[in-house]
Order: structure tokens, then C-alpha cells, then sequence
């Protein structure tokens, strides 16, 4: 997030380029997009599908879809020219062994190769049975252990209907039916894995994500008095597609206020949902990008009168925040599960003054992604399933959570809920955060005023 905010910054200062400029030129076109996407996913295929395959001990595994009714796991695996399943797509992928010089061989079934990864094994004049051909390359293959998505606890997982189940057990031979098993833990391991190329491309993810947020934080987009909650929020919604990206759900604003600012707008009946010197203004944000999701929720001060800082009060609450952050990352194990990672954290914050609330999930190829469940904002005893999954190396988790802080009597009489989400990567040792976390307020200074002709603009 710095580079790109220090060299939006040096722009801005010889006056060349916009800030809007600048941001869109950390985008790539569609078409290197497309590039960038197809690398990172034959690299994974390459790489991981054998690891995985061998750990749970499955040498077929088999994904089903048709179109409009994707399986989640193969939606990951389609190229970029790919938007969904033709017709009815099967992807599979056979372990010849470690030792054999084919590897983990893939394949479709289908009347199309898709892309370079999976070329075509199908020809519908010669066999016009799509179901028998599938049947006969496993016949042929004889493997031990066919993996399936269905999973009870992991709807990524859970890929695979029921009518495509019951055609394909009645189309393999008998011997093949007692060898079905779920492929659940194989999916997971497959969505919850970030290689090295992948993290290379999250760093500049994750550094636009934090770019347009502190765009929108700013007396340039927003006017106190003026600028709604909803207002911003749809300038949000707006820039994103301005720059030709996606998110992956609405963004949201809220406000924590003082006692006095409360009081304050109830007595002189003002509107609550507009924007107003002295609130802390908090944001729920996530973008879509290169097949990589982000999740971040961070915060802002509208400076009064005279002010030029965020006052004390929420400062402490930020270094509380920030500090629940460091208790749960803390206690990243492999082998952990979630529902233990999560007692852990609550009663060494509890020790410490901290409210704990920890919903804290994976991401990547999703945004609610499948793996160490750790909490729901409702489920703070543990999470039954996905939270008693063990922990492993090299996965990405959104580090969410509240922290309720007590702060000075000055700002308000109840403990402060301090808001924090940011994106890491756990490699097996230590946690890091991607493009780095927030530790200090974003300052929107109603003197920034509105932006001159060529810069940022309001789209409320």
C-alpha cells in the first residue's frame, strides 16, 4: 500500500497525473490479466494437485458440472477464456504415482479440451456416451480411491448434484462404486493453498484495495454534513468499476460516534446516516482481481475544528484492535484447529481487558473461503465442521475481528467496538500481513475541500 500511495502522492506533486490516473495504471488490461491468470493457475495445477492428491490418499478424482450450475472447485480450474462450463464439463486427474513419468494426469471428458491444462479425451463420434467414455478411462485406470466433491461441511466442497452423482455411480463398473469416497479435504487443501507466484500478485492486489480505501477516505470525496453513509458507499461501489474491477459483496459504512456527538445529533434532530465532523467512520471493503479476493475493513476520522489527529480515545481503541490482532495470530499452529485457536485468543484477551469477538476466516479464490474456520460473530464457543480442521502451511486467512476496548470517559461510557479485517498468509512459521495492516487512522480533513477538474470525483 505505501508505494502506491507515495508514488500517487509524487504524481499528485508534479501535478502530471491524477490520483485516479495513477491507481488505474496499477491495473492490468484484460488481456495481460488473462496471462497473469493462466500462469498463476497452470503453476498451481502443476504443483499442487500432486501434493494434495498423494496427502488424502485419492488417485482419481473427478469434477463434475454443468453450465449455469458450476461446481465451486471447477470454477477455480477453468482458464481465463473460460466464464463457465460447456455443456457438461468433467475434469480428472489420475496419479500414475511419484514415480511414474506421468505424474498426476489430467484430463476432460468432455467435447472440449479446456484451454492447455486439460486436453480433450472425449470424442462424442466415436463414443456418443459421455457417461460410458468417463467410465471406461477409470475402468482402464482401476484406481483405489475415487474422490468426489460432496462434504457436509464445506459448500465448496459440496460441488457435485444429485443427478450427476446417480448417472455417473451408474455408469462405472461395480468394482468402482465401493471405491467412491468425499473429496472434501482434497478441494479444501486445493482452495486453501497460496503458492509463492500467487502471493507475488496478492502484494499488488492488496496494495490497490488499500489505495481506493484510502481514496475514499479522504475531504476530497467525502463533505461532512453532506456526504451520507450510502453516498460513500456507492462511490465505493462506483470507483471499483471505474477502474474495471469487481467486488465480491456490497461494501458497507457504519460510525461509532462520542457520547456528545450522539446527544448532540438527537437533540437538534439531525439525520444519522449523514456523515459529520468528529465521527469515526469504519468500512467493510473487498475487490476482486486476478481470481484473488480481498477483505478489509478499516477506519477513519473526520477531523473538527482545530483538530489535526484522531483524539486519544481512539487511538487506545486502535492499539487494543491491534493488539487482539496479535494474540489470534500468535497462536497459528499447524495442526491447530480453528475451534482451538479461538479458545486460546478469547482468554488470553480476556486476561489482557480486551472484549474479544473473532470471526476470523480464509480467503483467496474466495472471499469466505473453505479451511481453518476461526469463530462467527455468533459462535464464539467454536464452530462445528469447518472450525475443527486443522490448520496448514502456506494459507491465507482475513485476520476479522472486534475488539472492545474501554476508552476515556471523554469519548463514551461503554467499552469502544474497534472494527479490524486484513488479509495475511500463514507460511507454516509465521503470519504476515499482505500489503501490511492498518495501525493508524485515515484522516479525512474536511480543508482537502472538493477535488479540482481531473482528480477524484463524487458520484453520490
Amino acid at each position: 500500500m505505501k508505494k502506491l500511495i507515495v508514488s500517487i502522492l509524487a504524481f499528485l506533486m508534479m501535478g502530471t497525473v491524477s490520483y485516479a490516473d495513477a491507481l488505474k495504471e496499477k491495473i492490468l488490461p484484460m488481456r495481460e490479466r488473462a496471462k497473469v491468470m493462466d500462469d498463476l493457475l497452470k503453476h498451481r495445477l502443476d504443483t499442487l494437485i500432486p501434493e494434495l492428491m498423494r496427502r488424502e490418499g485419492i488417485d482419481a478424482w473427478v469434477i463434475i458440472s454443468r453450465e449455469y450450475n458450476e461446481d465451486p472447485v471447477l470454477k477455480t480450474m477453468l482458464p481465463a477464456t473460460w466464464l463457465s462450463a460447456r455443456r457438461r464439463t468433467v475434469l480428472i486427474f489420475l496419479d500414475h504415482g511419484e514415480d511414474s513419468e506421468k505424474g498426476v494426469e489430467r484430463l476432460a471428458a468432455s467435447r472440449y479440451a479446456v484451454g492447455d491444462v486439460f486436453p480433450g479425451k472425449w470424442n462424442p463420434e466415436e463414443e456418443p456416451d459421455q457417461w460410458r467414455r468417463i467410465a471406461n478411462i477409470l475402468d482402464e485406470f482401476n484406481p483405489d480411491q475415487i474422490g468426489l466433491n460432496y462434504s457436509d461441511d464445506w459448500a465448496h466442497a459440496d460441488g457435485l448434484v444429485y443427478s450427476e452423482r446417480r448417472d455417473f455411480v451408474n455408469a462405472i463398473p461395480d468394482r468402482l462404486r465401493t471405491r467412491i469416497v468425499s473429496a472434501e479435504r482434497l478441494a479444501v487443501g486445493w482452495l486453501e493453498t497460496r503458492t509463492e507466484k500467487e502471493l507475488e500478485v496478492y502484494e499488488d492486489v492488496m496494495e490497490i484495495a488499500h489505495a481506493i480505501i484510502a481514496e475514499g477516505f479522504s475531504g476530497k470525496v467525502v463533505t461532512p454534513g453532506v456526504t451520507t453513509r450510502d453516498d460513500l458507499v456507492w462511490w465505493y461501489r462506483q470507483r471499483v468499476r471505474d477502474l474495471g474491477l469487481t467486488t465480491w459483496f456490497h461494501t458497507s459504512i457504519s460510525t461509532e460516534r462520542s457520547d456528545a456527538s450522539i446527544k448532540h445529533i438527537e437533540d437538534n434532530n439531525l439525520d444519522p446516516d449523514v456523515l459529520y465532523k468528529g465521527d469515526h467512520v469504519h468500512i467493510d471493503f473487498g475487490i476482486a482481481y486476478l481470481d484473488l479476493m480481498t477483505d478489509t475493513q478499516q477506519n477513519a476520522y473526520i477531523l473538527r475544528d482545530g483538530e489535526t489527529d484522531a483524539p486519544e480515545a481512539l487511538k487506545i481503541a486502535k492499539r487494543g484492535g491491534n493488539r487482539l490482532q496479535d494474540i489470534l495470530t500468535s497462536n497459528f499452529q499447524v495442526g491447530r484447529t480453528g475451534n482451538e485457536i479461538l479458545a486460546m485468543t478469547r482468554e488470553q484477551a480476556t486476561n489482557e481487558g480486551i472484549g474479544p469477538v473473532i470471526y476470523t476466516h480464509p480467503i483467496g479464490l474466495h472471499g469466505h473461503a473453505a479451511g481453518t474456520t476461526i469463530g462467527m460473530w455468533d459462535k464464539q464457543e467454536g464452530v462445528p465442521g469447518d472450525g475443527d480442521y486443522p490448520m496448514h502451511a502456506n494459507t491465507a486467512y482475513s485476520i476479522e475481528l472486534t475488539a472492545l476496548v474501554d476508552v476515556p470517559d471523554s469519548w463514551s461510557t461503554k467499552p469502544m467496538r474497534m472494527l479490524l479485517e486484513q488479509d495475511g498468509i500463514y507460511d507454516g512459521t509465521t503470519f504476515r500481513y499482505i500489503g501490511g495492516r492498518q495501525t493508524n487512522y485515515h484522516i479525512i480533513d474536511p480543508k482537502e475541500g472538493q477535488p479540482d477538474e481531473g482528480k477524484v470525483q463524487i458520484n453520490n
